[in-house]
């Protein structure tokens, strides 16, 4: 299934959550935070949102940085995603 984002919309993908922490110590699953870091999958075409107009300035392939409790998250062909506007992106990471 392939998603298609619209207006400022942004499809990300959660990179995976560190599993030991720098000292070698095992997290369990309930003790890992929520991964900041994602990569862009989809993004919408921008355009005229709400009488502004909105140029989109990630692109596919980009790791981002987005706000912890950021946008909805869906769950599609067992993968889950997260459908943010540009706006809720923080940093591009180079």
């Amino acid at each position: 299934m392939i998603i298609k984002p619209l207006a400022d919309r942004v499809v990300i993908k959660p990179v995976e959550a560190e599993e030991t922490t720098k000292s070698g110590i095992i997290l369990a699953a309930s003790a890992q935070e929520k991964p900041q870091i994602a990569q862009v999958i989809a993004v919408g075409p921008g355009g005229n949102v709400e009488g502004k107009d909105i140029e989109m300035y990630v692109k596919v392939g980009d790791k981002v940085i987005v706000g912890k409790y950021a946008g909805t998250e869906v769950k599609i062909d067992k993968e889950e995603y997260t459908i943010v506007k540009q706006g809720d992106i923080l940093a591009i990471v180079e």
